[in-house]
């Protein structure tokens, strides 16, 4: 299963790579009418399955947690909720890149946290070591330590443009 397992819980990060560097192509496949962020977040959320299916075919679960899980799981999903509330959908996955206009935020998070929702979901994964060989953990954080570096580069003039 440790293949599968590392398959899947890196299996979004080439999408997400490919529509970051090419946007327009997913706004054509999206087609007229259709929100390509909408569109994007129904994939990502099956990969997220995928992701955590993989997780969890190499866990090995008890109870209690630990301490510390309690207090990461909660920062980090709280993180993860304010980005969210603050950026929506559309800012959250890639707005921005396939052409929308996406206001700056600076409220907290963004104002005080680099890349908060990476943050978040980073300290959610390490909360769950104590049940996750860490391998699955690092390959998870290094797909978001590789699609930080992608997004921190980012030339306006390859956004797409929206279909009318």
């Amino acid at each position: 299963m440790g293949i599968w397992a590392c398959l899947g819980v890196i299996s979004p990060f080439p999408f997400y790579y490919y529509l970051w560097n090419n946007p327009q192509s997913w706004v054509n496949l999206c087609g007229r009418g259709r929100d390509p962020c909408k569109i994007m977040a129904l994939v990502s959320h099956f990969l997220k399955i995928l992701q955590f299916i993989s997780l969890f075919s190499v866990s090995t679960l008890y109870w209690p947690p630990p301490f510390y899980f309690w207090l990461l799981i909660f920062a980090g999903q709280f993180l993860n909720f304010r980005v969210y509330q603050l950026i929506g959908e559309s800012g959250t996955y890639y707005g921005v890149r396939f052409g929308k206009n996406i206001p700056w935020v600076t409220e907290f998070p963004f104002g005080v946290i680099s890349d908060p929702q990476y943050v978040g979901s980073i300290m959610s994964l390490v909360a769950c070591l104590p049940w996750v060989p860490s391998l699955y953990i690092v390959l998870w954080v290094l797909g978001y330590a590789f699609m930080i570096k992608v997004e921190s580069k980012e030339d306006p003039s390859t956004r797409a443009n929206p279909i009318s």
